[in-house]
């Protein structure tokens, strides 16, 4: 794969264009990335990558032997109140890397014996993104491409990468309109997410796992909130009756009250078991596949 493709140069370029001004995700900032104005995500257009490393915490299919080759990017477009990385989501801290640098790391990633490459927050960086994946193709990279992300997309965008991403990860965080605006400012939150999860499904169907490893498809995170019950089982729901009764869930019981999450009574624990287990049960009831 090469940008020499002009149908491929095309969307590179589109994606450029959305950068600046800035229409990448649903907050539509309009900002001038380019001559260093900032938006909701707080970051210009200069990639910024706050860590990158195999990493061996995601989900059993990711992690494999050689762990996820994650690089996580600086910044967000969500600033989640109980958000367990706000030092860099929130605040975007992290070394401005070059194309070159980005493609290096992704190149040692593979070379390590990592099982896919793992771009933790990347929606505020995708043009950038997708530069260094065709680069790094180009030079013989053959790992599987993880779009790991909050869920707050645009399909435009998501249509832009098609191609590009082998595996979808997106967290599908909140169904309440209210929930969506008190904990991260989107009161479209839910709507934007089923359809953005819609087009990452078109693309790449149900999740692929071969030799216990995940090769191609759609995995979707929902991290369970304390009280969050009902949330739960609307997007397994959702996932069952819109997406596909295969879909790949990842039924998250780590929350913990970070951040902010003091300043909000309601959500100032972490869940309960029977709060986590509940929503196992109703996804696995509805036939969906839900990981270990």
């Amino acid at each position: 794969m090469t940008n020499s493709d002009p149908a491929l140069a095309a969307r590179l370029a589109e994606l450029r264009a959305r950068e600046s001004p800035c229409r990448l995700c649903p907050r539509n900032c309009f900002v001038a990335r380019d001559h260093g104005e900032t938006g909701y995500c707080r970051s210009t257009v200069q990639l910024a990558v706050a860590a990158w490393h195999p990493h061996f915490g995601e989900e059993r299919c990711l992690v494999g032997t050689g762990g996820s080759g994650a690089i996580f990017l600086a910044g967000c477009n969500l600033h989640c109140v109980f958000c367990q990385n706000h030092d860099l989501s929130c605040d975007a801290r992290g070394p401005r890397w070059l194309h070159d640098d980005l493609v290096y790391a992704m190149r040692r990633l593979a070379d390590a014996g990592c099982e896919n490459i793992n771009f933790v927050t990347p929606t505020h960086f995708a043009p950038q993104l997708a530069e260094a994946i065709v680069a790094a193709r180009g030079q013989g990279l053959t790992l599987p491409v993880v779009w790991n992300c909050g869920g707050y997309e645009t399909v435009e965008t998501l249509r832009l990468l098609d191609g590009l991403v082998d595996i979808y990860m997106p967290d599908f965080k909140f169904w309440s309109e209210a929930a969506g605006e008190r904990y991260a400012n989107a009161p479209d939150y839910a709507a934007r997410a089923c359809d953005a999860v819609r087009e990452m499904h078109r693309q790449v169907g149900d999740l692929e796992i071969r030799d216990e490893i995940a090769r191609r498809g759609l995995l979707v995170r929902h991290l369970v909130m304390p009280g969050g019950l009902d949330d739960g089982k609307a997007i397994c729901d959702f996932l069952a009756h819109e997406i596909s009764p295969r879909t790949f869930v990842s039924v998250c019981g780590q929350y913990r009250p970070m951040h902010r999450a003091a300043e909000f009574p309601e959500i100032n624990r972490p869940p309960t078991e029977e709060e986590i287990l509940a929503v196992r049960v109703h996804a696995e009831r509805l036939g969906l596949r839900v990981a270990e």
